[in-house]
């Protein structure tokens, strides 16, 4: 009898050991197993599981894919309602892209239609928009992103010579253990509470992906976190915490972006064309003013020869 209660026991002991997979960094993943052997993966179709690494952040790619797909299917991806564009600062916000096996962005993206673009190693386009024949030769990499961060009244004043360092410390301990000394540059403007984070890796480093620790950011900020840690991008200055509510990245590539005239708004063509048909207007007045000058002095220079 002993050894029976003992055999319970032992198998009580063993199942209480035996802890559930789940994904930390992506709360819409499903897992299989026990830890440490997990299976987590991804819906971004229909029947369609992307196999993912809960360990680290997962591909930016990976994440627009899923969020499609649930709001094709009508399922939330935040509290209390659909996705919107809004949420992304890139004009032509969220859509279907294709993704290589590492969760990378293929250089050219179609969205399932038959027009296409180029786009960053952020997924963000980069190029005037075309037919399929478009070539993208390569997937031109972002070095250096801005954050343009506004964070919510807080009581009392913001220590800015800690700031810095305590953006540097949440991007690192929220992000995957982003490497920190990435954060070059952090301005604060008190009355504005704006704060401008400029996050920058060495040209011709693959290693970092600034993409993806950016739309996490934008996520948390924005929407909800992609967590399954609902807690958000706080930096706690001394004593203050700065909760954040409005969120602006902007991308800066190893190579300069194609845009070219014909993707200009029409508005802006109009500004355009009145520019320079005052400055044409303007010159042709100075033309005109400076000939009749000449006109005028010559009949004097005459009479003074006679």
């Amino acid at each position: 009898m002993k050894l029976w209660i003992l055999v319970v026991l032992a198998a009580f002991a063993v199942g209480a050991s035996v802890e559930a997979c789940t994904c930390d960094t992506m709360k819409w993943a499903t897992c299989e197993g026990t830890k440490p052997s997990c299976a987590c993966t991804l819906l971004v179709g229909s029947n369609v599981k992307q196999a993912v690494d809960c360990s680290k952040l997962i591909p930016k790619c990976f994440l627009m894919k899923a969020e499609m797909y649930r709001a094709m299917k009508g399922l939330s991806t935040r509290t209390g309602g659909k996705p919107v564009e809004a949420a992304f600062v890139d004009n032509d916000g969220i859509y279907d892209p294709e993704c290589e096996n590492d969760g990378k962005f293929k250089a050219k993206q179609c969205n399932n239609t038959e027009e296409c673009w180029c786009v960053n190693s952020a997924g963000v386009r980069r190029t005037d928009k075309g037919d399929k024949n478009i070539k993208c030769d390569e997937l031109v990499e972002t070095y250096w992103v801005r954050l343009q961060l506004k964070h919510k009244p807080v009581t009392g004043s913001v220590d800015e010579t800690k700031l810095k360092t305590a953006i540097a410390d949440a991007i690192n301990k929220r992000y995957d253990n982003f490497d920190k000394t990435m954060v070059d540059n952090v301005e604060y403007d008190a009355d504005a509470r704006l704060v401008v984070v400029d996050v920058k890796k060495p040209k011709e480093e693959r290693k970092t992906d600034l993409g993806k620790m950016a739309y996490y950011m934008e996520k948390d900020v924005k929407v909800l976190p992609l967590f399954n840690n609902q807690e958000r991008f706080e930096p706690t200055v001394g004593t203050q915490k700065l909760e954040m509510e409005n969120i602006l990245v902007y991308y800066v590539d190893e190579k300069n972006p194609t845009f070219t005239m014909k993707n200009l708004s029409g508005g802006i063509i109009a500004v355009i064309v009145v520019v320079v048909l005052a400055v044409l207007a303007g010159l042709l007045v100075l033309f005109f003013a400076r000939k009749r000058q000449r006109y005028n002095k010559t009949p004097q220079r005459e009479m003074d020869n006679m």
